[in-house]
């Protein structure tokens, strides 16, 4: 059904799993800053829950973003 290719496909999760690591990094600083002490415990799943729906946002929107190809 989906006609995108697996390199789309890949670039697209790995440019949301940036985008979401960037946002875990930003929430954890954030945090930082309104406490003394971040633990890891709460470090590392606010890292990569950003970073994995970062993924799989970014795989989906790639999905339907194809265009057909029309030669004139």
């Amino acid at each position: 059904m989906s006609s995108s290719t697996p390199s789309a496909r890949f670039g697209g999760a790995f440019v949301g799993a940036l985008v979401g690591t960037a946002a875990g990094i930003l929430l954890v600083t954030a945090a930082g800053t309104f406490s003394i002490t971040v633990s890891v415990l709460f470090a590392s799943p606010a890292i990569a829950a950003p970073a994995l729906v970062g993924a799989v946002v970014g795989t989906t929107v790639t999905s339907g973003t194809t265009r057909p190809n029309s030669s004139r």
